[in-house]
């Protein structure tokens, strides 16, 4: 379940050390998940290609997707998702050694399925649904053209998540590092169910699909091993309610960071990880502040 229904509410209440119940979805006045992995000596880059970070990647290295046009993959101001991991490699060769050599923890923002124009997060050589809304003004689209717009932006967002991987595998086949990936989506959409389209409705009154998002997770063997993960265990708690309430505790536990803000109970890995044993001196220790 989202924190939110709107990128500007959800992102910052993903990496809040606050439940939504406790004010994460309201405006920050606490260092954010991101603050806390950098306290604690790791090396942490945001590359946004959407609308910005929301003041999540205000205190950390950061980049746009668009800085620098891809050819191919980047159009006018826009960029497709994949543009993030062109030249991936040279920025975080660019970071503190230091930093690198503890941890490195990369958030890519994406365009992902974001509205209204769905048609253009996607080449037209990668919409394998069709025919296509290519209207903004949704309410125009027969149902059916409309959702194949929609599940052709998922398409693309699968090939991007699938092209992560590879980029992950094979870092960590040259034995560079233990490498996992974490995705989740911010909010929901609607797509014309009881009248409604796009999303942004407050959050009483949301329905499900404004709020009911995915969440995936990728582990290398190397990170299965050091952090102890049964990756049988974690399957079996995949229908497990979980929410962005899980994901601060859940990286902090992964990362092996040691702060008063860590509640096992949200940690969603905790169940299913040799974490849950005593941690061993010298492991990255950081808090966050107050900020307001």
């Amino acid at each position: 379940r989202s924190c939110g229904t709107n990128t500007q509410v959800s992102l910052p209440c993903i990496f809040s050390p606050l439940t939504r119940a406790q004010g994460g979805d309201k405006t920050p006045e606490h260092e954010n998940l991101l603050d806390v992995l950098q306290r604690a000596g790791l090396a942490v880059l945001w590359i946004d290609n959407q609308s910005g970070c929301k003041g999540v990647c205000d205190r950390v290295p950061n980049a746009y997707a668009g800085d620098h046009a891809v050819p191919g993959l980047c159009e006018g101001s826009e960029c497709y998702d994949a543009a993030m991991l062109d030249g991936l490699d040279q920025r975080l060769a660019a970071l503190d050694p230091q930093r690198r050599a503890r941890g490195v923890v990369v958030v890519m923002h994406q365009m992902g399925s974001h509205g209204p124009a769905y048609a253009k997060r996607a080449p037209a050589d990668q919409k394998p649904f069709q025919p296509e809304c290519q209207s903004i003004t949704l309410s125009d689209c027969p149902r059916e053209p409309l959702v194949n717009a929609y599940d052709n932006s998922i398409a693309y967002t699968d090939h991007f998540l699938g092209q992560t991987l590879q980029w992950l595998k094979a870092r960590a086949d040259r034995g560079a590092e233990d490498t996992g990936l974490i995705y989740v989506s911010d909010h929901g959409e609607s797509l014309g169910e009881n009248g409604l389209y796009l999303h942004g409705v407050p959050y009483a009154l949301a329905p499900e699909q404004q709020t009911h998002v995915p969440m995936v997770s990728w582990f290398s063997p190397g990170l299965q091993r050091r952090a102890g993960l049964s990756m049988g265990c974690l399957r079996r708690q995949a229908a497990a309610p979980i929410s962005h309430d899980h994901f601060f505790h859940s990286v902090l536990g992964l990362m092996d960071v040691q702060t008063r803000a860590y509640q096992p109970a949200l940690d969603a890995l905790l169940p299913c990880s040799a974490a849950s044993q005593a941690r061993s001196p010298g492991e990255p220790t950081a808090d966050p502040v107050h900020t307001g």
